[in-house]
């Protein structure tokens, strides 16, 4: 039985979806995870316990034992699965590239270089005074912490004010997180945001899926929400979205293994706004599968291990998933019409990951969602229909707030 090292950084939902993978394809999964202590483990006592601010120690540890393949889930488990990848000599991206990825400032300084299109940015010290730094720029402008992922701590300001009070807003954060020490601060780009999936072998990239992201993501703060594919764009725009990522992916040197890349285009261009070393997040894999009914974790194993399957192909014709935001900070009460939005045309499924009594965090402090809806059907424009009807049935009473959303 082949044997894959799982780095995750819990042992949540999609850490779970990788294990039933696994099990699918006769795979052994072995777990390492910072957070074994704290969270259920799925494995029983398997997991074993690794520090992720220590990545040089947790790969000697990891290495230790063989492996046929390696995959990281989420950012923060990337460099120490290229550090172990690389002491057990298996195909992987390089660590520096790894290293690129989780720096929003070095990313765009290889973009730049590489002759990519990039906004106007630099790279703002914590103790810096932003109403000095606001007297000299043109806004529209988006802040963004260095190293944090999945749009936490992004803001957009439209004026010096509203860049004082984000510059504030974003330094609470990273001093919370110790989590950095600089802001990023970039033009505003206009245009429609992008998702790419990508697998890459041996540093040439293949396209999984393009997804669209329908809802305009225009500030201040840039919550995710629905992601449909295959993408309504033109042919001619949705090849230049993939030469974009090809570009980047090989100003960054990355290599073997899973990308996800988001971008903006617009009539100047596609800007490339991040690449990670990892598949995407949460359980939005959900909403992809390719020629026989193979998921994205299937995919992504097999291709660990070096046993990549034919075609792949997306079915069926269209997909996509709603990451539900969360309706207000407070205490969450309880959840309603949950099989009423089940029961809405084309809805494939609808799973609530915020628990009863649990404190919700929108953004931009925050970094996760209340759970996700899954829709199939026809056409783009049908899935993202049954999405949005799905969603109008949901009800999330939030104790401490004056709205129930």
């Amino acid at each position: 039985m082949p044997g894959v090292l799982l780095i995750a950084a819990t042992t949540g939902y999609q850490t779970r979806s990788f294990a039933a993978a696994a099990k699918r394809l006769g795979i052994d999964v072995t777990l390492a995870t910072d957070r074994c202590h704290i969270l259920e483990d799925p494995w029983g006592d398997n997991a074993v316990p690794v520090r992720f601010d220590e990545p040089e120690a947790a790969a000697d540890v990891l290495s230790q034992s063989p492996f046929d393949g390696i995959v990281a889930v989420a950012d923060a488990p990337t460099l120490i699965a290229s550090l172990t990848a690389e002491r057990l000599q298996l195909p992987w991206h390089p660590p520096e590239a790894v290293a690129l990825c989780r720096d929003k400032h070095r990313m765009r300084e290889s973009f730049r270089a590489a002759g990519m299109a990039v906004p106007d940015y630099f790279r703002a010290p914590l103790d810096s005074d932003p109403r000095v730094i606001a007297e000299r720029l043109e806004f529209p402008v988006v802040l963004k912490p260095l190293g944090l992922s999945a749009s936490r701590g992004v803001i957009r300001a439209n004026d010096a004010g509203e860049f004082v009070a984000a510059f504030a807003r974003i330094r609470r954060i990273l001093d919370d997180e110790r989590a950095g020490d600089a802001i990023q601060v970039e033009r505003y780009i206009e245009g429609r945001e992008f998702a790419l999936e990508g697998l890459m072998t041996r540093g040439e990239l293949e396209v999984l899926a393009i997804f669209d992201k329908p809802d305009p993501l225009e500030g201040p703060f840039f919550e995710e929400t629905i992601y449909v594919t295959p993408s309504r764009e033109r042919a001619d725009t949705q090849n230049r979205m993939v030469d974009a990522a090809r570009h980047a992916v090989r100003a960054l040197g990355l290599q073997h293994g899973p990308v996800h890349a988001e971008m903006r285009a617009n009539e100047r261009g596609v800007y490339m706004l991040e690449v990670a070393a990892r598949p995407i997040g949460g359980l939005c894999a959900r909403a992809l599968r390719f020629g026989e009914g193979r998921t994205l974790e299937e995919i992504v194993l097999l291709h660990a291990i070096g046993e990549m399957p034919g075609a792949l192909r997306l079915t069926p014709p269209a997909s996509g998933v709603m990451m539900i935001p969360v309706p207000r900070a407070g205490i969450l009460e309880a959840v309603s019409g949950v099989d009423e939005a089940r029961r809405v045309p084309g809805v494939d499924d609808v799973v609530i990951t915020a628990k009863i009594g649990q404190k919700l965090t929108p953004l931009p402090e925050g970094a996760g969602y209340t759970g996700f809806i899954f829709a199939s059907g026809v056409e783009p424009a049908a899935v993202e229909e049954s999405l949005r009807a799905a969603h109008a049935q949901l009800n999330f009473s939030v104790l401490g707030s004056l709205d129930v959303l």
